[in-house]
């Protein structure tokens, strides 16, 4: 059977903090207790550095699959980042669905408030220093690990421990690992077809549909 729901094992938020030399960033979250409000950008108290390439309304809130974690120690044992959620700057710890279950226009259920799957995380140079290691960028882009954005439907408020519901899947054939690999990942050389499919589609993140019409 399917998976249709994820367990929030924390919920996440951050401020911009100094990161490197003279860049800023919010990607060290930390855990918030008690009910946390979801508006239209995202969770309370959360704020990015770099409003060009994060938040926003295709990137209000950031899921990183708590499942992922194991595999991860295996390649880098001892970490400290990997022994608690955020290591990835995700508001949302979850467990329960991957990037391989998750599709494209999902809508969950998060506490009271509604959520929408918009597109994947694209990865960048920050997760290589904020792990002190060169190859977890090019791991993401090659195993497709790369976390789920959201846009948030209806605001409202959830907390850890809560359980996201799916409520509706209108596109069964696009799990997020798929439109992730043919935008990402280069599969968009064996696939033109499918690409040019997602350059079309509404509910795929505005970056990401621009990036599919350069690919086409």
């Amino acid at each position: 059977m399917t998976a249709s729901s994820m367990t929030v094992d924390a919920l996440l938020t951050g401020i911009p903090v100094p990161f490197r030399d003279s860049d800023y960033s919010a990607i060290a979250k930390q855990p918030v207790s008690g009910a946390v409000r979801i508006g239209w950008l995202g969770l309370a108290g959360d704020s990015v550095a770099d409003p060009v390439h994060h938040g926003g309304w295709d990137k209000a809130i950031h899921l990183y699959p708590q499942d992922h974690y194991g595999w991860w120690r295996e390649r880098k044992p001892g970490h400290p980042l990997l022994e608690k959620p955020g290591a990835f700057g995700e508001n949302i710890a979850s467990r329960g669905m991957t990037e391989e279950e998750v599709c494209l226009g999902d809508r969950f259920s998060l506490g009271s408030a509604v959520v929408e799957v918009s597109h994947g995380r694209q990865p960048c140079w920050k997760l290589d220093h904020r792990f002190g290691a060169r190859d977890v960028m090019a791991t993401i882009v090659k195993t497709a690990r790369c976390g789920i954005y959201f846009r948030v439907l209806r605001e409202g408020e959830a907390e850890a421990g809560a359980m996201m519901e799916l409520l509706e899947r209108p596109l069964p054939q696009w799990s997020i690992a798929r439109v992730f690999r043919l935008l990402i990942g280069g599969g968009h050389k064996g696939e033109p077809d499918a690409v040019r499919a997602l350059a079309d589609m509404p509910v795929l993140a505005e970056a990401w549909r621009e990036r599919a019409r350069k690919l086409a």
